[in-house]
């Protein structure tokens, strides 16, 4: 019986000792595709964070140039830092455009670039031509 116990004691002993080093390995594959996911997640977070900045920037801008008053400044006060505002008249409407470049958190990535647009009904008396 000690003779049994021992064999089995020898075949686990030899079973655990044939897997030494997979979790390390599997930590080294896995580890850069997490980290990966993560930029992707932060990246992501940002862009919506800057486009969410873009939209209220727009809405302003086009409100603001409906009274008649300087759109393209009032976008920019609202707008993420970079950003560029166009404001626009086509007879009774005014659009406004916000585009701002967005940073990845990968130095060497290009830059994501996100835009929002908002359009306003001209109010009347408004001033023409003073956008």
């Amino acid at each position: 019986m000690a003779a049994r116990a021992g064999r089995r004691l020898h075949v686990l002993a030899r079973t655990v000792g044939g897997d030494r080093g997979s979790f390390t390995a599997e930590l080294a594959a896995g580890l850069p595709a997490l980290l990966l996911l993560l930029l992707v997640g932060l990246t992501a977070v940002n862009a919506v964070s800057a486009q969410a900045g873009c939209l209220h920037a727009a809405r302003e801008a086009a409100l603001a140039a409906a009274r008649g008053a300087d759109g393209s400044a009032e976008g920019g006060r609202a707008a993420p830092p970079g950003a560029t505002v166009s404001v626009s008249v086509d007879g009774d409407r005014v659009q406004a455009t916000v585009r701002a470049p967005v940073r990845t958190l990968g130095g060497r990535l290009p830059r994501i670039t996100v835009v929002a647009t908002a359009v306003a009904a001209v109010e009347p008396g408004a001033h023409e031509g003073s956008w």
